[in-house]
């Protein structure tokens, strides 16, 4: 055999190789695509991090032999190893390992069904009691500092106290006065109804009063005949309910209701103890949501001290934090505000003096984790660099000096020690699946607990390019992203997906991982598409313009924006403009709707999840906030209505519900549906019997094959 044969031979052999190797790069299923990375595909990391009180050890859960195992490392002992920490024994079964919640530096507890297991921690080892068992019905178990427990019984407030007596904190008769539990629908950054004080021996709760509220049925199909859950809905222009906030001193039985006066539908909302704990401070917002009063409350009497200060804004006011008091001055709080157009932190003293603002600029605070021991310094995580990072900070409470604590780029999520002088760091970016490091708060990392390998190596990637689109206002320029097939090839047509929400308090697009945003955009693009996602304005983290931009107009600005998007894939030489597809759930849902019957023909077909049909039917809260009430703003209720736009319809559209929605109630499509029978329209539908408003478990498998399935009937050749 000649040398050159022989080369020539080796050469083919090596081609052969490469594309074998090529050709053994794995496919994603439709499961990985939609749970892979909370589950098979999930980067490396740590679960339930938390600090010891009182120390500089970081406690965690990690796996070790397989098994899930608590963990301790000490940031002041750089070289030395994280330690298993003995878990003890339990007195009863306990399935998973549990998350830590410290009482104090040496005491733990955590709820184990209807029981609290309090440990003591000596010699690296917990020693588990049952602290409390409680009733079976029991609900929104919540321990306070000196080992009070509250919780809800049905609709009342209960706690245990001195040797374990069980007392009731109300004695409502009327089921549809609940006590304890969350309220205003979770808006307002509400997502619980107790508050203890700071040592634990004083409460307040939420009574919210729905008995004015019209019922609303939500049929269960798990029984022969079905069963009605009637639930209270406020929708958007009529009654809502009536919310007091109450207080006790625990073991006293005295229980005081805060003033907080009329209109009784207001919103009650940042509700916090001053630290010495005869005072309350409750946001209290009109249900116009245009002005905010910061009001004092006297704990022990419920009497209205004074209003530190008010806030209004001509569209919105947009409250969701409460008080954050800085450490040693326990008369100065931060306080959060979109008042000069971005989230920003403003030092207050408890007299409703302003003291300065803290940080300023046009970008968002997103995070408050914690101050720095003297207390002169806040740690924060902010969108300062870009709107598609987090990076974490320390800001100075006495001049404008701000400091960034990491290099890496990315999503940085942070969690200070007490004394702020460490940060536990968990970071990605594109090519970064996930890293946690301890940092001190000057920025070195003093340790790396995980670096995560790419759990995506094996498969065949699809290509992300990041790119920018001039909104419909010819001057605001939006971040959207395109979803390239593997080997792509730009002298072809590619049918496209464009993904969208673009509503409020949502942001699509980070610099994460993985890059793409979702694997199930890579799925598709493995299948030959190629998909677009794009934050339009009314989404979340560009300010307070940005957002308000969509005000009493919802389904207007935002869908010229998206076509915007359009347009700009229109220019693109590999985009095939007759097959276009739309696709979203919830707000996107509405805005997929929307695209498809205010603009017909622009999609061939779509897919609408969980759609918002006519506004008048969603909640009091949310929507007024939006678009002030039907009365109010006929016009921006009748444009928004796409019941009365059925008949526009071109192309093939899909709606999916689960027939327990209570957020996106289950006559939305129900009404379009009776609509699009009305005008001769037809409309592919399909429910997910007993799923609320997102599908989500192994369920969600189904419904992303059958969206998948839909754009390949429609949308391949």
């Amino acid at each position: 055999m000649s040398y050159y044969k022989g080369l020539g031979l080796l050469l083919a052999g090596t081609f052969a190789f490469s594309l074998g190797s090529l050709a053994q790069k794995k496919q994603f299923t439709i499961a990985e695509a939609t749970n892979g990375m909370a589950t098979t595909l999930a980067p490396k990391s740590i679960k339930n991090p938390s600090w010891q009180p009182g120390t500089h050890v970081l406690w965690y859960v990690d796996k070790k032999d397989g098994k899930d195992v608590w963990m301790a490392t000490d940031a002041d002992s750089r070289k030395q190893p994280a330690v298993v920490v003995e878990q003890g024994t339990y007195p009863e079964e306990v399935k998973a390992i549990p998350a830590i919640k410290w009482l104090d530096k040496d005491h733990a507890y955590f709820v184990n069904g209807k029981h609290v297991l309090i440990g003591t921690l000596a010699n690296n080892k917990f020693t588990w009691e049952v602290f409390a068992k409680l009733f079976d019905s029991a609900e929104n178990i919540t321990m306070g500092p000196a080992k009070m427990i509250a919780y809800t019984l049905g609709h009342n407030l209960w706690y245990n106290g001195v040797a374990q007596s069980r007392n009731s904190l109300s004695d409502d008769q009327d089921e549809n006065v609940v006590n304890g539990q969350t309220v205003h629908r979770n808006e307002f950054g509400i997502d619980g109804g107790i508050f203890f004080s700071p040592s634990g021996r004083k409460i307040a709760w939420y009574r919210m009063d729905q008995t004015m509220v019209a019922d609303y049925p939500v049929v269960k199909w798990d029984k022969t005949p079905a069963t009605v859950d009637m639930v209270k809905y406020p929708m958007a222009g009529r009654a809502s309910h009536r919310v007091t906030l109450l207080a006790s001193t625990l073991n006293t039985g005295k229980v005081k209701t805060m003033a907080t006066g009329e209109p009784q539908d207001h919103y009650l909302t940042s509700v916090t103890w001053s630290p010495d704990e005869k005072f309350i401070y409750i946001a209290v917002l009109n249900r116009e949501q245009n002005h905010l009063w910061l009001n004092q409350y006297d704990a022990e009497n419920g009497a209205m001290v004074k209003t530190l200060f008010e806030e209004t804004d001509p569209k919105f006011v947009h409250p969701t934090h409460s008080l954050t008091f800085v450490p040693g001055q326990p008369n100065q709080f931060l306080w959060w505000s979109e008042r000069d157009g971005y989230q920003h932190l403003y030092l207050y003293g408890t007299d409703g003096k302003l003291i300065r603002q803290v940080t300023k600029g046009n970008w968002v605070v997103n995070d408050l984790t914690g101050f720095t021991a003297d207390g002169k310094k806040v740690i924060i995580t902010a969108s300062k660099e870009s709107p598609l990072e987090k990076h974490i900070y320390t800001v100075s409470l006495e001049k404008d000096k701000m400091d960034r604590v990491d290099e890496e780029p990315g999503m940085h999520t942070a969690l200070a020690s007490a004394d702020g002088k460490y940060v536990y760091d968990v970071y990605s970016a594109a090519g970064i699946p996930k890293t946690s490091v301890i940092r001190s708060a000057g920025g070195s990392v003093v340790k790396e607990l995980v670096k995560a390998e790419d759990p995506l190596a094996a498969y065949d990637r699809a290509t992300t390019r990041n790119v920018m689109v001039t909104a419909a206002d010819g001057v605001t320029q939006l971040y959207g992203k395109l979803i390239l097939p593997p080997n792509f090839d730009s002298t072809r047509k590619y049918p496209v997906i464009v993904y969208l929400y673009n509503g409020p308090n949502v942001q699509l697009l980070h610099n994460s991982f993985p890059e793409s945003g979702n694997l199930w955009y890579e799925y598709m693009a493995q299948r030959g598409y190629i998909v677009f996602t794009m934050d339009g304005r009314g989404s979340w983290n560009r300010g307070r313009a940005f957002e308000q931009a969509t005000f009493r107009r919802l389904g207007d600005v935002e869908v010229a924006d998206q076509l915007k998007g359009v347009s700009y894939l229109k220019s693109l030489p590999y985009i095939d403009a007759t097959r276009m597809g739309v696709h979203g759930w919830s707000y996107g849902g509405f805005m997929t709707t929307s695209l498809m019957l205010k603009h017909p023909g622009v999609f061939k077909c779509a897919v609408a999840g969980g759609p918002v049909m006519d506004w008048r039917m969603y909640e009091v809260m949310y929507t007024e906030r939006y678009m002030d009430t039907p009365e109010e703003n006929p016009a921006g209720y009748e444009n928004a209505n796409l019941l009365t736009k059925v008949k526009n319809l071109k192309g093939k559209l899909m709606l999916i519900h689960g027939t327990s929605d209570d957020v996106v109630v289950w006559q939305h499509s129900i009404n379009f549906l009776r609509k699009a029978v009305e005008d001769g329209v037809q409309v592919d539908y399909f429910v997910y019997p007993g799923h609320e408003h997102n599908v989500r478990g192994k369920d969600r498998a189904h419904l992303m094959t059958k969206v998948s399935e839909y754009f390949d009937q429609y949308l391949k050749p």
